[in-house]
């Protein structure tokens, strides 16, 4: 649907707004029969982001440099032998001493350096290069410190040159000290002085390691030492402005071809911060304040001799690299979005105007770019103002119409039919104003959009528009308006998307104060369209639970391979008998029937027990992508919707068969335990155990004092509380089914706690059941706590962890024991589950 025309002779008839000048305006006289008046508050030192991120960058690359010679040691000696293998050649080629040269350096650079700012009046930069160059060389002694107290014999070695038969550690402290003053004064283009230092300290370097005066390794570590304190140096105090600010901005404007008579700068953040220390609030048309708050970039209101009322965008090189890091990041952890190489300040503006001008070719009504010119270490882009628009974050719902409604969805619309996604909607890009008595929608900042968008981004478009308008108008409203313009199918699509990881930070900072919008708006959308899907689509490449699985694999297997021991393994297996992990796996299987025993039994439909056990068997192969727990529960729910039980009943009847699992198993615990008296099977519990597990329950029981506490306990288990007791009560009623389930899960319990104790027999070990029972649900229990799939690393870690802890047997051989009992009642099931899902499949009952 076209977009609603809009007058621009009418738009631009009023006169802008006055802004009143700050305290400290600047007067800059251009030329002398003119003089261009600039309201301003300039930066005049900037901590740049790009030395903060080399600071971590060095200081990673210590580390790895670090391990690299402590595990990679023969390698960093081949290097530096291949290196030190032209020492020979290159002394006879030297006519000036080795040590001379070396001297030299170290007298010859920051003298040059420290002259060039004493003449240069720089008394600051000079004092910031004394700190990094005092920093860099303390820091250079701590390491060597640490080194050569605290390092390994490996590492000392890595570190070292081999001289008079003994292992020196050499690491440069002049190398670090000239690093940190360079890196203090700025790059080498700058300063010719500078340029001279770098070569010089690289010819030094260079014939000091050919000739073997210093390791490799040490060379790395006392260079990247001087770049820490350096660019810490230069983050912490702030550098130079390099930003365009009074005759440089005049020049770039002028370069752009505009004659310039006024310049006043918009209010934002740095302004503002800057009105504490004395300078007047700058001020600036609302649709200007919020083109600053969209795209982070200084904004000024340009007047021109021609009597032109024109925005002026700067774009700050400094600013880059948050840019690229946040581009990045989200490219890398959201599924569908394209990363970008846009790296650098041209690159960035060049960017912006592509975007602006394939909207404006598409018919979007966004303000006309007019211009680009450079101007030190900034961008300027000079583009039209939109009329006197107003963000929509200043509109009342009242004022937000139908025919705003509208024109909002039908700029979108012009944009994603030209292949163009936005891909930041906030109330601050989307501004309106009325022209001839009708509204006129404006659509501005496209510096995060696409061309050639992907559908997903398009889509993600649509959820942040419809988002934005539910938080002012409604759920259903919002809905609405976007079924008139944007086709249905596209609507419907956006009902997995509803999640706040695709809106905008200022979006999600406004849906704070109504956190059910995203709920409603799925509820609008199922009502509207019955047929959409609004099941969350998984966007996010990796969270907290991908992490963990990740890592806690990788501690087990550490953890399994640094507590191994192969002689006593030997040794333990030699007295044990091979036949015991036999009746492991047996006792596995017999898991399996005790859990469909406790299905069947349950179910509000008749199941047979040899398709439910089938059920229970894939759920093994599930468990190799799903938490422990979550594959049962998920195929139990997939059978009974199947055979035509409504969602609601068949949820409750999988909450009532898990529940009915844990409470069967802590009944099982406690008879375990009084069955067990004080003899010989009483569990080793310390003084010290039972101090914390009082010391635990105390804190619980203070905690339930607390009402929000109450009220957070209660929100978790109500529900789950409320969906079971109606099932509960209608199986009370019958007490074969009680009874079934009851036997099921004593079976599926027992059978698991009876092939552990075979695991332990098969390594020669005993134990009594009531310890064999602990060690297993202890295993069970982290398995089902920490997210990993079919708890693989966890319960490995648990079951070896607490079989030490309660019966004293070794570590190596309790690990080992774990892992068989994980081989014979989960790998081993693993294939009989693949082949239980084909035979499921093909008769339909899942």
């Amino acid at each position: 649907m076209p977009a609603t025309p809009a007058s621009r002779a009418a738009a631009d008839a009023a006169a802008p707004t006055d802004v009143v000048a700050p305290a400290e305006a600047v007067e800059v006289e251009a030329d002398p029969a003119r003089e261009v008046v600039i309201h301003d508050v300039p930066t005049v030192r900037v901590h740049h982001p790009s030395d903060l991120l080399g600071t971590v960058l060095s200081a990673l690359g210590i580390a790895l440099v670090l391990v690299l010679a402590t595990y990679a040691h023969n390698t960093t000696t081949g290097v530096a032998e291949d290196v030190q293998g032209f020492a020979t050649l290159l002394k006879r080629i030297l006519f000036v001493p080795v040590t001379l040269l070396e001297g030299f350096v170290i007298v010859a650079v920051p003298l040059a350096v420290i002259t060039e700012l004493a003449i240069r009046r720089l008394g600051r930069q000079l004092l910031e290069g004394m700190v990094a160059s005092l920093a860099a060389l303390v820091l250079n002694a701590v390491v060597y410190w640490a080194i050569t107290t605290l390092g390994s014999e490996e590492l000392v070695v890595g570190m070292s040159i081999r001289s008079d038969n003994e292992w020196v550690v050499t690491l440069p402290g002049y190398v670090a000290l000239l690093v940190g003053l360079l890196t203090v004064v700025g790059p080498r283009g700058r300063r010719r002085t500078v340029k001279w230092s770098w070569n010089l300290i690289w010819v030094a370097v260079g014939v000091l390691l050919i000739t073997a005066g210093v390791s490799l390794p040490g060379l790395a570590v006392s260079f990247l030492i001087g770049r820490v304190t350096g660019l810490g140096v230069r983050y912490l105090s702030g550098v130079q402005s390099e930003r365009a600010y009074g005759a440089s901005l005049v020049a770039g404007v002028r370069r752009a071809g505009f004659e310039p008579v006024r310049l006043i700068r918009v209010a934002d953040a740095t302004t503002e911060a800057e009105s504490e220390v004395g300078a007047d609030e700058l001020d600036g048309d609302s649709a200007a304040r919020a083109l600053t708050r969209s795209t982070d970039h200084r904004v000024y209101e340009l007047t021109t001799d021609d009597g032109d009322e024109l925005d002026l965008v700067v774009v700050d090189g400094d600013r880059q690299v948050v840019g690229m890091l946040t581009r990045l990041w989200r490219s890398l952890r959201l599924r569908g979005i394209e990363g970008r190489s846009v790296v650098s300040l041209r690159q960035a503006a060049e960017r912006t105007a592509l975007l602006a001008y394939a909207a404006r070719a598409a018919g979007v009504r966004t303000p006309k770019l007019l211009s680009i010119a450079e101007a030190d270490d900034s961008m300027l882009l000079v583009q039209e103002r939109p009329g006197h628009a107003v963000p929509l974050s200043d509109l009342t719902s009242e004022e937000l119409t139908d025919e705003v409604l509208t024109e909002l969805w039908a700029q979108l619309q012009l944009a994603h039919d030209a292949g163009i996604a936005h891909r930041s909607l906030t109330s601050d890009v989307l501004l309106v104003e009325t022209v001839v008595g009708r509204p006129v929608v404006w659509l501005t900042s496209w510096e995060q959009g696409d061309v050639a968008s992907s559908e997903l981004a398009r889509r993600m478009d649509v959820t942040q528009l419809v988002a934005l308008l539910a938080l002012r108008v409604g759920a259903t409203r919002a809905l609405e308006s976007a079924a008139n313009v944007v086709p249905a199918e596209h609507v419907a699509a956006i009902g997995p998307l509803l999640q706040t990881i695709t809106l905008p930070r200022l979006t999600r900072d406004e849906m704070r104060a109504d956190k059910k919008v995203l709920a409603e708006l799925r509820s609008a959308l199922v009502a509207r369209l019955p047929e959409a899907d609004v099941e969350p689509q998984q966007l996010v490449r990796f969270g907290a639970r991908t992490v963990i699985t990740i890592v806690v694999p990788i501690i087990a297997i550490v953890f399994v391979i640094t507590s191994i021991n192969v002689d006593e393994i030997t040794s333990a297996l030699a007295a044990g008998d091979w036949r015991w992990t036999v009746v492991a796996f047996a006792l596995g299987l017999v898991t399996l029937v005790g859990a469909a025993l406790a299905f069947v039994a349950f179910s509000p439909v008749k199941l047979p027990l040899w398709r439910a056990t089938l059920v229970q068997t894939a759920a093994t192969f599930v468990g190799l992508a799903a938490p422990a727990g979550i594959g049962p529960a998920a195929l139990n729910l997939r059978m009974l919707t199947k055979r035509g039980v409504s969602t609601t009943l068949a949820a409750a009847t999988v909450a009532l068969v898990q529940v009915s699992q844990f409470v069967v198993t802590l009944g099982l615990l406690l008879v375990l335990t009084i069955a067990s008296g004080n003899k010989e099977s009483a569990l080793p519990v310390s003084p010290v155990v039972l101090l914390v597990l009082g010391i635990v329950a105390a804190l619980v029981a203070s905690a339930l004092l607390v009402p929000k506490v109450r009220q957070w306990v209660l929100a978790k288990t109500m529900p789950t509380l409320r969906q079971t007791w109606p099932r509960l009560i209608e199986v009370l009623g019958q007490p074969w089914r009680l009874a079934l389930a009851v036997g099921g899960n004593l079976l599926m319990t027992l059978g698991f706690i009876f092939a552990f104790d075979a695991s332990l027999a098969a390594f020669g070990q005993e134990a009594s059941l009531i310890q064999v029972a602990l060690v297993y649900l202890a295993g069970n229990t982290a398995g089902a706590l920490i997210p990993t799939p079919g708890g693989m690393g966890t319960i490995e870690l648990a079951l070896a962890g607490a079989l030490t802890t309660t019966t004293g047997i070794n570590a190596g051989i309790a690990t080992s024991v774990a892992v068989l009992f994980r081989v014979a009642t989960y790998w081993l099931r693993i294939p009989l589950g693949w082949v239980a899902m084909r035979v499921l499949q093909k008769t339909g009952e899942l």
